[in-house]
């Protein structure tokens, strides 16, 4: 319990510049808090091609880390908040990680995120065009393609029905972020898709200004490799979709919202 006494005694540390020097330890960071195909990784590549804002990555998810980074990352919770703190870390002493709601549910039986991460920052990141972020979501499950880096492994084939079931999906992650957010009290750093599509540096620049993190870093974007999957049959899909359920005076019945919970 050492551990977690060190990381309850950073709370309270002053959020100060970065300097130029040895490595800091982690005193101060953030999580992006998102929901599938919102543009989570494509953000959290931005802002560790700074160099100064942390690796966000999903450190809750012992599968992923041991597929992507280290055969032997541990599922358990204190253990991934050290790896948080250091492999999460840049060494100006900034940490930084990723969650979905699923991943928060999975360490709060555990641990209160809020006091094992020191001086943590909440930054909303929300897709405002829901219904592309459901065709994106059906599209990445038929493919199993979740990321442009990715080889496709399956044929996509246009599904109203699982777009409709989606877009409740994409709701329902929504809404649980606005509640935790709504009983809180915490105002969070808010920066949506089409922002970060639009201007990535303006929304990198938005995470560095609420950590203190000055002269702000620059996106190196030899660095990401990620690009947008969005195509002509996502268009085409999208077209199609209103077409069938686009209907003004129609609203969903409350059993398709109880199957997305």
């Amino acid at each position: 319990m050492k551990f977690v006494a060190r990381l309850l005694s950073q709370r309270n540390a002053a959020r100060v510049t970065p300097i130029v020097g040895p490595p800091q330890a982690a005193t101060r960071g953030y999580a992006v808090c998102g929901a599938p195909r919102s543009g989570s990784n494509y953000f959290c590549e931005l802002l560790t091609s700074t160099g100064a804002l942390g690796h966000p990555r999903e450190y809750f998810n012992g599968p992923v880390r041991r597929q992507r980074d280290d055969p032997t990352y541990p599922d358990d919770p204190m253990q991934q908040i050290e790896r948080i703190l250091t492999m999460g870390a840049t060494p100006n002493g900034i940490y930084a990680l990723k969650l979905f709601p699923g991943l928060f549910d999975s360490v709060t039986p555990h641990l209160k995120l809020t006091e094992v991460l020191p001086n943590i920052t909440f930054v909303r990141l929300r897709r405002d065009d829901v219904t592309g972020q459901a065709i994106s979501w059906v599209r990445s499950m038929q493919s199993r393609q979740f990321r442009s880096t990715e080889d496709v492994q399956g044929e996509i084939s246009y599904d109203g029905e699982a777009i409709r079931t989606y877009i409740g999906q994409v709701c329902q992650r929504n809404a649980r972020w606005d509640m935790f957010f709504a009983r809180t009290g915490i105002v969070p750093v808010t920066v949506s898709y089409e922002e970060l599509t639009h201007d990535p540096q303006q929304a990198v620049d938005r995470v560095s200004d609420a950590l203190g993190v000055a002269p702000r870093p620059r996106i190196v974007l030899g660095q990401v490799d990620l690009r947008i999957q969005r195509d002509d049959a996502s268009h085409a899909w999208r077209a199609r979709f209103i077409a069938e359920f686009g209907d003004p005076n129609y609203i969903d019945s409350p059993d398709l919202l109880a199957r997305t919970l």
